[in-house]
């Protein structure tokens, strides 16, 4: 069943959000349907960002959620893996988040991986997110926003999964915080011309900026859906 890798261009860019809108939106399809996270640093327990899903998926917290096999390291420290693992005396396996993924992959239609930080966060001092990236070769969900600085992270990291030959499966625009009109059409139009440069044939989808408490359909069929 497929599996897709959600990255973000820099931590707190909504992708804990965004991923568990797409998994409302598969469960909406009558599709089954699960989120995992690759690790989670500052907290303790299940993955915050796990309970996260979950409450936008209006699912209750999952057997696979309290034995953790979909988020397998979760450490107290908030930092980089690599670092919040060292202050555990632990370091990140790779072949036990893949044994999750592949548990997972064959209990449900579609695994959503939501990544941790970055693009090139470190997970240990010499193997990043952006390694795994490159040898899993999952399709890869960008998430960008709107804050300031975000062109430049987004065509960063756009040109970096050209050159490692990293698949983009598509954008997501997180329009939070909308604090300018002619900065969200702009950077659209910047997007767009920087997907094409880099030969990445896929879609732009818009989250547009939520009120407290309040949720919205987006429609991420070009996502899942197009032939």
């Amino acid at each position: 069943m497929p599996t897709y890798f959600i990255a973000g261009i820099d931590t707190d860019t909504g992708k804990t959000f965004a991923t568990g809108l797409m998994a409302r939106y598969l469960l909406e399809y009558k599709k089954s349907v699960i989120t995992q996270k690759f690790a989670q640093t500052g907290c303790k327990g299940i993955s915050e960002d796990i309970l996260m899903h979950r409450e936008i998926m209006g699912m209750e917290i999952q057997n696979v959620d309290k034995d953790g096999t979909t988020c397998p390291y979760v450490f107290d420290y908030p930092a980089s893996p690599h670092l919040a693992a060292q202050m555990q005396n632990q370091e990140i396996d790779i072949k036990r988040i893949e044994k999750s993924s592949t548990i997972l992959a064959n209990q449900f239609d579609y695994l959503l991986l939501e990544g941790v930080g970055g693009m090139h966060v470190p997970i240990t001092m010499d193997y990043s997110l952006l390694d795994f990236m490159e040898e899993k070769k999952y399709p890869v969900i960008l998430v960008t926003s709107s804050k300031l600085g975000s062109i430049n992270h987004t065509l960063l990291s756009l040109e970096i999964a050209k050159h490692r030959q990293i698949p983009i499966k598509g954008l997501i625009y997180n329009q939070y915080p909308a604090n300018s009109e002619f900065i969200l059409n702009d950077s659209i139009k910047v997007f767009k011309t920087y997907l094409e440069k880099y030969e990445f044939d896929c879609p732009i989808i818009e989250i547009p900026e939520l009120k407290k408490n309040e949720m919205t359909k987006v429609d991420f069929g070009k996502l899942f859906f197009a032939k």
